[in-house]
């Protein structure tokens, strides 16, 4: 049995806070031209988008190495505005037991946060927190962000 780990992030963002749901449920091929050197390419491989039980291929750069990560959404909440990948194939689950994020979107006041929690299993106390991985996610929600509010 492994170790169980949690990292979360609320990131505060300037565009329109349904712009990350909609982009992550149903335009996550469009990511790459947002956010490129995060983000290389999404390719649908099974499915439809915006659906539960799609499964994707993400191509991304996480510190300077090249990697992937096929994903089949779990869960969606249109109304609660949540989105939940899990990588059954790729980089992480090669090294980590488990992985899958969710993506939720809260509303504080008057100011949107764009929230990550990512659940993961490290094999053993060896295995590094993914706190690089939480980093370059924030990183590329900013991007995204930053593209949106530029365009508007």
């Amino acid at each position: 049995m492994g170790l169980k780990s949690v990292l979360c992030a609320q990131i505060e963002v300037k565009a329109n806070k349904d712009v990350f749901h909609d982009v992550f449920t149903h335009k996550p091929h469009h990511i790459s031209t947002m956010c490129p050197l995060h983000i290389q390419g999404c390719e649908l491989i099974d499915g439809v988008f915006g659906t539960v039980g799609s499964k994707l291929f993400w191509t991304y750069n996480l510190e300077g190495k090249k990697k992937i990560s096929k994903q089949i959404i779990e869960g969606i909440d249109e109304g609660k505005k949540v989105i939940t990948f899990k990588e059954f194939e790729g980089d992480l689950v090669d090294k980590y037991d488990s992985w899958k994020a969710t993506l939720h979107i809260e509303q504080k006041g008057e100011i949107d946060l764009v929230c990550w929690t990512m659940e993961y299993e490290r094999p053993n106390e060896n295995a590094p927190e993914l706190i690089n991985l939480l980093d370059f996610i924030i990183g590329m929600t900013k991007a995204i962000d930053d593209h949106h509010v530029k365009r508007n």
